[in-house]
């Protein structure tokens, strides 16, 4: 009996792929960070905003979010993207309401998306966030 060709490309090119996979799982490549600390959000930040200093910070309790707020009022929003953050300044568009425990922040930026945060104060980010309308 022969095996096509095809069907052997097939196959090697999945096992390849299965292989690879496994790799990674055992390297724990990928595998979703988590913000410990506010010295976390603090580097965090400064990755994605070198110019930015937090005067203030609130830790999602799981880790996967932050809010920072600079001496200038402006509010910068972590969240994490795979198997880093990524960083928001928040504009005038953004807008911010709690549910239930949490708040949710919409940033008005279809790629960067909203967040929900568990916060021990939300209100105090909801007054945050609609300040920098203001500014």
């Amino acid at each position: 009996m022969e095996i096509p060709p095809a069907l052997l490309q097939f196959a090697g090119s999945l096992a390849a792929i299965v292989a690879l996979a496994a790799l990674a799982w055992w390297l724990k490549l990928g595998a979703p960070r988590r913000l410990e600390s506010e010295a976390d959000a603090r580097r965090e930040a400064s990755d994605a905003d070198d110019s930015f200093e937090p005067v203030e910070i609130a830790l999602d309790h799981d880790g996967r979010a932050a809010l920072l707020r600079d001496a200038a009022g402006r509010i910068l929003l972590l969240r994490q993207h795979g198997a880093h953050f990524a960083g928001r300044v928040l504009t005038p568009a953004a807008h911010a309401r709690i549910d239930g425990e949490a708040l949710v922040v919409d940033t008005a930026e279809k790629r960067y998306g909203g967040v929900r945060l568990e916060l021990d104060d939300p209100s105090l980010w909801v007054q945050h966030i609609e300040s920098i309308k203001s500014h």
